[in-house]
């Protein structure tokens, strides 16, 4: 019994590997896309060990767009204010584990099985690039524009509009909000990363669970 289920876990990782190598190595889509005009609008993706956000910078029609953000309290008009960083991701994950130090059971549980999504925002001041940990993109004004219609949309709607998750957040920066959606180890924040940039006219793997697959496949074809 023990070396049949050795045989199967050892099956299970290569295959998982394997899917893992597949989904960077196989680009999305399979072929460039027409030329796209004038780079003009540097957008950036930052990454951590386990997630990603993009990097939007902000001017008035950005603020415009967006304005749902400054009724919630966010300081998107205030003048150090450079980007709106935005990411998607569980629910009970992202709220309930503001720091390593509070992970828990539960939280961990829901990310790898199915849980509700939330969109978290956080407004930025100067982001360095080049830095490890952040890709930079210049995309034109086209492209540029279908990414803000793709993480709009990933907000859940209410009556009212986009639905704040009352005063949740790390700091007077940052808020949630309910998301469309939900999220899973196979479908998580990072394939939501990898999904807004190909709108932006970039390409990414077939498949990134991870920031780090995601980084290369971004290096790769880009």
């Amino acid at each position: 019994m023990t070396r049949k289920f050795l045989r199967f876990l050892s099956t299970l990782i290569a295959v998982l590997l394997l899917t893992a190598a597949l989904g960077t190595l196989v680009p999305r889509p399979l072929w460039p896309a027409a030329a796209a005009g004038e780079g003009t609008r540097r957008i950036m993706v930052l990454r951590n060990p386990i997630h990603s956000d993009i990097a939007i910078p902000v001017d008035d029609g950005v603020r415009r767009r967006f304005g749902f953000l400054a009724e919630a309290g966010l300081p998107v008009d205030a003048p150090q204010a450079r980007y709106l960083i935005f990411g998607w991701g569980g629910r009970a994950f992202y709220l309930e584990t503001p720091t390593w130090s509070e992970l828990r059971a539960v939280p961990v549980l829901k990310a790898l099985t199915l849980d509700a999504s939330v969109m978290h925002v956080d407004v930025a001041g100067a982001i360095k690039d080049p830095d490890p940990d952040v890709a930079g993109f210049d995309i034109d004004e086209e492209h540029f524009s279908t990414l803000l219609d793709y993480i709009q949309s990933s907000f859940q709607q209410g009556p009212n509009g986009p639905m704040v998750i009352g005063n949740a957040g790390y700091s007077s920066f940052d808020r949630f909000y309910e998301a469309n959606g939900h999220f899973n180890a196979l479908i998580g924040c990072n394939t939501w990363t990898a999904a807004a940039l190909r709108t932006a006219g970039l390409r990414s793997g077939w498949w990134n669970p991870l920031p780090v697959s995601l980084g290369w496949s971004l290096r790769l074809y880009n």
